[in-house]
């Protein structure tokens, strides 16, 4: 066709019939393209043979300035193995994806970051390392705990690399969890550190957690105790009740805490109890106040050792739901811990100062 010649050729195939190739220079460089049959193969080459032909014309037809064009943009593709008609060809498919110029480069520069400047790291390998990370800086056990929990879930229910978690998969996996807010709102908070962690450290790029919904947790009721409820309450309870009642009541204690305490924590000579850092929830000492009704429930006390609780965290459940219908009314959650910052604060009028008995922010 033309100045343009491409040559078919027949060949004997292995099982003993005959197939069809032509010689493709499209390129620039020789490949032989296979057909099943002679009428294929030739209108393959007649396709072929007006497309080159229409090449050489435009190539005929070229100025002085588009022929430096053309050579500049073979001499900018020589570094990379690549001849023009192959990027150009290339180039045309990206476009047809992306859209416009801009858009191809910066789908480059997405891509680079998320494949090429990053160590890739299975999700369970990094929640490992970053509890590992949080045990060396001496968190409390309690919360490493808890992120053994949540973050051993997610580990789990992601096998794959960590930079490989989309926010599509974050958010179908928190919304099928199936959790009240408190929880959701927990969860993805751990999750969102995670990434944190793995950007940080150069096991992912971005941090896909930051899309996923965040609900507002609306809270409930604020419940105390009367004094007296408080009253009703240690006249029924036990022996081994009444130091967990008046720790949380007149000393605002978190029920966790109360758990860990042992009794050379109780100091009642020096009037006041002593957090330690493992003990605590934030893993921050402190030493708690002991008010005059508070020193004068634990003097009986005085010379024990152990753990103040003795019974275990099961038993706990079941000791504040006897005492409860003895007294005469439903056990009120976090009630004594509330009382305590309720009572206290209208006796000091400093948050401050409340705030840092208790072990949290005013």
């Amino acid at each position: 066709m033309g100045r343009v010649s491409v040559s078919v050729y027949r060949r004997k195939l292995t099982n003993g019939r005959y197939g069809f190739q032509l010689a493709n220079y499209a390129s620039g460089k020789r490949r032989l393209d296979s057909y099943p049959t002679e009428g294929k193969a030739i209108e393959a080459a007649h396709r072929l043979a007006r497309q080159l032909s229409e090449r050489q014309v435009v190539a005929a037809s070229l100025t002085n300035v588009q022929a430096a064009e053309y050579a500049s943009a073979n001499q900018a593709l020589q570094s990379h193995s690549v001849n023009l008609p192959i990027a150009a060809d290339t180039l045309a498919k990206c476009l047809d994806e992306v859209g416009d110029l801009p858009g191809l480069l910066g789908a480059v520069k997405f891509y680079t970051a998320r494949n090429r400047r990053i160590t890739r790291k299975r999700v369970e390998d990094v929640v490992r390392e970053l509890i590992d990370v949080k045990r060396s800086r001496q968190v409390s056990d309690c919360y490493i705990k808890d992120l053994h929990h949540r973050l051993g879930r997610f580990g789990a229910a992601f096998q794959k690399d960590i930079c490989d978690v989309t926010t599509p998969e974050l958010q179908a996996w928190m919304d099928n969890l199936n959790l009240s807010t408190t929880s959701y709102q927990n969860f993805r908070r751990q999750v969102l550190m995670l990434f944190k962690f793995a950007v940080a450290r150069g096991y992912a790029a971005d941090n896909p957690c930051e899309g996923v919904e965040s609900i507002k947790v609306r809270r409930g009721e604020i419940l105390i105790y009367t004094p007296a409820e408080i009253r009703g309450l240690l006249e029924v309870a036990s022996v081994e009740f009444v130091p967990f009642l008046v720790l949380g009541a007149f000393a605002g204690l978190r029920s966790a805490e109360i758990e860990r305490l042992v009794w050379t924590d109780i100091r009642l000579e020096a009037r006041h109890v002593v957090i330690d850092r493992e003990k605590a929830k934030t893993a921050s000492r402190r030493i708690v106040p002991m008010t005059d009704n508070l020193a004068a429930w634990l003097a009986p006390y005085a010379g024990q050792d152990g753990k103040v609780w003795p019974l275990g965290h099961e038993a706990l459940y079941d000791t504040q739901r006897e005492t409860s219908v003895l007294a005469g009314f439903k056990w009120k959650k976090n009630a004594l811990r509330h009382s305590y910052a309720s009572y206290r604060f209208a006796l000091t009028t400093d948050a401050g100062r409340v705030a840092g008995e208790m072990g949290n922010s005013p």
